[in-house]
Parts: structure tokens; sequence; C-alpha cells
């Protein structure tokens, strides 16, 4: 599974879910062709919308493995998971 988070850099710098790789959304048109069809993609945002909006558009280029992280960022934070200082971007 590759974790996604689309959310701005500065977004991001407040924290993001470990083992996740930061590529902000408006860039995500521009770097499609580097996110692989598998293994399984999940892309979160702040709340859910960005991240359901990257599933559409990663589904119409043909992934078909796509998921949302319902809620985000806040609904993991708010079930008391962790964070980890942004690392990885695209």
């Amino acid at each position: 599974m590759r974790l996604i988070d689309v959310r701005t850099p500065a977004e991001a710098s407040r924290g993001i879910i470990p083992d996740a790789e930061n590529l902000p959304l408006h860039l995500l048109p521009l770097r499609a062709d580097e996110v692989p069809a598998r293994p399984k993609l999940v892309f979160y945002c702040r709340s859910g919308v960005r991240s359901e909006q990257a599933c559409v558009f990663m589904r119409m280029r043909g992934h078909t493995d796509v998921y949302n992280l319902r809620g985000g960022i806040n609904s993991w934070v708010q079930s008391g998971r962790p964070l980890d200082a942004l690392t990885q971007r695209y």
C-alpha cells in the first residue's frame, strides 16, 4: 500500500501519517506518471475532499486500486493515531 498526502507542503509540515508521501493535489496532474499503478494507493488530505478528487483523477487515468481515507488526517488524529514529521515528498 502506498499512502499519499495531497495537502500542501505547509499543511504537511505540521505532521503527516507515518510512511506517507506528500504529493500536493495541484501537482498530481503534472506528476501522475510517477505514481505506480500498484500497489494499492490511499490518498488523504485534511478532511477527505481533496483526496477524493485525487482518487477520481487517478481512476480516470486507469488506476483501479485507489482509495480515499475518509475524514482525512482530521479523523486520523481524532482517533488517537500518531503523526510523523514530513520526510518524503514526490
